[in-house]
This record gives structure tokens, C-alpha cells and sequence, in this order.
């Protein structure tokens, strides 16, 4: 395990980023973690190998500012996880277009203008590790409520499949990471936005809300510290996959996803094979 690998982590201040940063200063890492609170971050640790930062994910003079200051203090970026997001319930009716671009400004934009930053550093070591923390519900979109964080989640993962392409010519490798139910504070109220004018004819949308907030919230199956773990192990082979999924249920639904489309293929291949030219 090389532990001298600097890592720059967003969304460190609380769930899977938070429990990623504790695991890596406590391996002997070099860490720079992002949020919106700086003092959240100082509430993790203050060892010279620590560097807290204020970021604001929307705008990309902080991320520059970001990078420039830990490329000062630790002269490279190894690793780099683009954590920071949250969820979004609504339908899509119901969702303001302020309510959906905001979704995609934190989970898409913001890992777009991180990613951007940092590639120069990485091209010029000719080295990289990209981790971009996606969901299953970045590859199955069935959930009634959640189609705006769906889709920035499905953007996540084709920006993704483009970027590994790209940039494997200068030894950096990408990873989609796709959890499932994990237990964090990601279902609460400062992690999940939820519509501010929600519309009653939604029932099912309403049912699936519920259920997230009261009864899926602190029941989650899977273990955090487990999750953050096999990221860090990950990092250090010399193939990563391009898809790593997270999780017993994100496995079993991304199993469903692939049956469905198999058979859908199948079902309309006559339709499907018949649109050449004659």
C-alpha cells in the first residue's frame, strides 16, 4: 500500500467522505478535503498531513483556489473522489427548474469543475486515480420521485465512461463507484432536498418519500467504514474497474437492470435490426 499517495476528497464532511478521510489519515495519507463548513472539517483532524478547505462546488475560482493550495502544501494529487452530492425527491412535475439545475450544479457541474482542475496535475505526472461516487441510481432509474437525481447520476456515469476514455493515454484511470443503501445521513434533511411544492396526485412519489425518510433512513444494509475501505484498497491495483458497485442490493438491481434489457432487446430485436437500408 502506498501511502504516500495524496488524495483530494469532496464532500468530506459528513457520510462516506467523511468515514474516507478518517480511514486514509488514520493509513498515513496525505489528505485535502473539501465541504462548505471549514469547521466541520477541522472537526476531523489537525495533523500536518490534513489540509481542510472551504470549496463551493459552484464556483470554479474556489475549486481553483482548492487545488492550487493543495498542490502547494503537498506538491501533487494522486487520487482524486468526487463524493459531494445530494439526493433529490420529486417528481418531475412537481421539481421547480430551480429545484432540478441545483441538483445537477452539486452532483454534475461540481464534479465536472473539480475533475477539469485537477487534470492538468494529473496529466503532467502522467498518473491518476478518479474516483466519481455515483448510486445505483445512476444505472436503474425505476424509483418513483427520484427522477432528477437519476439523472444526475446517469450524467455522472456517461461523463465518466467518455473521461476513462480519455485520459488512459496519460496513465490516469477512472472508477464509477455505485453504491446502494448505505447507512449515513444521506436520507436526511441536510443531505436530501425534497419539493417545495409537492403535488398530491403523486401518491406513489409520496409513498417512496416516506418510506426513504422514515423507515429506509438508519436502516440502510450496508456498512460505511466496509464501502471506504474497498475504495482505498481499489486505489492501490493496477487495474481498477470502470464499474465498481457497492453493495448487495445495488448488485442484485443492477442484475434486474441487465435481465430487463436483455429481454426488452430480444423481445423488439425484429424492429430493433430492421431500420437498415435495404
Amino acid at each position: 500500500m502506498d501511502n504516500k499517495k495524496v488524495w483530494f476528497v469532496t464532500g468530506a464532511s459528513k457520510g462516506l467522505g467523511r468515514s474516507l478521510v478518517k480511514q486514509l489519515l488514520g493509513k498515513g495519507y496525505k489528505v485535502a478535503a473539501t465541504s462548505r463548513s471549514i469547521e466541520d472539517l477541522r472537526k476531523i483532524a489537525t495533523d500536518e498531513d490534513f489540509l481542510p478547505l472551504a470549496v463551493d462546488l459552484k464556483n470554479e475560482n474556489s475549486i481553483q483556489a482548492a487545488v492550487k493550495e493543495t498542490i502547494s502544501r503537498f506538491g501533487r494529487i494522486d487520487v482524486l473522489v468526487n463524493n459531494a452530492g445530494y439526493g433529490q425527491v420529486g417528481s418531475i412535475e412537481e421539481l421547480s427548474d430551480a429545484e432540478s439545475r441545483s441538483n445537477f450544479d452539486v452532483n454534475v457541474f461540481g464534479l465536472l469543475n473539480v475533475t477539469r482542475n485537477i487534470l492538468p496535475q494529473m496529466r503532467a505526472q502522467q498518473s491518476g486515480q478518479i474516483f466519481n461516487i455515483s448510486s445505483i441510481a445512476g444505472f436503474t432509474g425505476g424509483f418513483p420521485g427520484f427522477g432528477i437525481y437519476c439523472a444526475t447520476k446517469f450524467a455522472v456515469d456517461g461523463l465518466s465512461e467518455s473521461l476513462a476514455a480519455e485520459v488512459k493515454p496519460f496513465g490516469i484511470s477512472v472508477t464509477i463507484v455505485s453504491p446502494g443503501y448505505f447507512r449515513t445521513d444521506f436520507l436526511t434533511s441536510g443531505s436530501l432536498g425534497v419539493p417545495a411544492n409537492p403535488l398530491a396526485a403523486y401518491e406513489a412519489v409520496r409513498a417512496t418519500q416516506h418510506a426513504h425518510q422514515e423507515e429506509i433512513n438508519g436502516n440502510q444494509p450496508g456498512d460505511p467504514e466496509k464501502a471506504v475501505a474497498a475504495i482505498i484498497d481499489i486505489a492501490d491495483m493496477e487495474n481498477a474497474p470502470l464499474h465498481l458497485f457497492l453493495g448487495e442490493d445495488a448488485y442484485n438491481l443492477a442484475y434486474q437492470k441487465i435481465a430487463a434489457l436483455e429481454a426488452e432487446l430480444e423481445q423488439w430485436k425484429e424492429v430493433t435490426v430492421g431500420t437498415a437500408i435495404a
